[in-house]
């Protein structure tokens, strides 16, 4: 078990969580990779994915169902697909998609410190590089050192889906369909609140906020987590 000090506040207080062991994948998962999964799974390809799974720009940077296209590289973080769709990819790899709690923890890292939540220089480099980029797709994943847990590209390169992707701001209209019960939204969202000098998380936190599970955007994607590293067919990194 890990002791996570967040920086949600509850009730005025910080709120101290216990965050089973769980075994991270160290990148996003990429164009390829879902390329991959949607040759094997029909049912997820653009044009074939059932409509309340995912909206009309589902894959749009494609340029075909099968084929990525010349501005679109293989290494490059799959985005424009939906909350369902990601799930499913996890569970295509016997994994699943990370609580909020579990991206926060992992996020909260750099290269050398395990919580570098309240360093003025990274927080101001992650919101510059955050503006620099809307709107535009990702680049390439492994550019940037991996944090200390052997995970990279969690703050800059794009948002991230989380199983419980809009906890932080319950929104009526982010719900699953014919559902009653709340997502949650992406991970590091919790931090907002409590700090408001974590201008980056904020803004993901009101991005994330607005999308239905079936909705996709130009740089929202996901990776998954285990919760053992048995049988594990790409690489994992524990967050103990």
């Amino acid at each position: 078990m890990v002791l996570f000090d967040s920086a949600l506040a509850v009730d005025g207080r910080a709120a101290h969580l216990r965050i089973p062991r769980f075994f991270m994948r160290s990148e996003p998962v990429t164009n390829g990779e879902f390329l991959d999964f949607v040759r094997i799974h029909s049912e997820w390809r653009r044009g074939s994915v059932f409509p309340l799974l995912a909206g009309i720009d589902y894959l749009s940077q494609w340029q075909r169902a099968l084929q990525l296209g010349g501005a679109i590289s293989a290494d490059q973080p799959v985005t424009h697909v939906s909350w369902f769709a990601a799930r499913a990819y996890c569970a295509s790899e016997q994994a699943r998609l990370p609580t909020w709690y579990e991206w926060e923890y992992v996020a909260a890292a750099d290269v050398s410190r395990r919580d570098a939540r309240y360093d003025p220089l990274r927080n101001q480099a992650m919101l510059s590089a955050i503006q620099q980029q809307t709107g535009e797709l990702p680049g390439s994943i492994g550019k940037r050192p991996a944090n200390v847990y052997g995970v990279r590209d969690m703050n800059r390169l794009l948002w991230e889906w989380t199983s419980d992707y809009a906890a932080m701001f319950p929104n009526s209209d982010a719900r699953l369909p014919g559902s009653t019960a709340s997502l949650a939204l992406c991970g590091g969202s919790a931090l907002a609140f409590a700090d408001k000098n974590q201008y980056a998380l904020m803004m993901r936190v009101a991005a994330l906020t607005a999308l239905q599970p079936a909705e996709t955007a130009s740089r929202v994607g996901f990776r998954c987590v285990r919760d053992n590293q048995e049988n594990a067919r790409w690489p994992y990194d524990a967050n103990s």
